[in-house]
């Protein structure tokens, strides 16, 4: 599941809002927003997260939070070290193979780390 595919689903459980329902609403199939809350699919469109911004009713800094979460929400990231140190392409290659396999808490210091340093 996607960042952005968590936020969409508790919203919809805070609004008792099947996901049938929400892409009639949407006017997406529901396989396709299923598929958007597992992160099957990659970060929709601007149209369509105006869509569900203006289905839930949402404004401001929630509306910025759905926005800031679609734009880290893409699964199926390509990251070219082309020009790079060399320890950039390792580290890359080292994540891409154990990522998987790291816990939740390994996940969250490395990804606090890489926000501290800059990221």
């Amino acid at each position: 599941m996607t960042p952005l595919g968590a936020k969409l689903r508790l919203l919809r459980e805070k609004r008792n809002i099947s996901l049938k329902e929400m892409a009639k609403g949407i006017n997406v199939s529901s396989a396709y927003l299923s598929a958007l809350e597992h992160g099957k699919r990659g970060k929709p469109t601007w149209f369509l997260l105006q869509r569900i911004i203006g289905y839930f009713n949402i404004i401001w800094d929630e509306a910025d939070e759905l926005q800031r979460l679609a734009e880290i929400s893409d699964p199926n990231i390509t990251i070219n070290t082309a020009g790079l140190i060399p320890e950039a392409t390792e580290l890359t290659n080292r994540l891409e193979k154990s990522i998987e396999k790291l816990s939740k808490e390994d996940l969250d210091f490395l990804k606090q780390e890489i926000i501290k340093r800059g990221g």
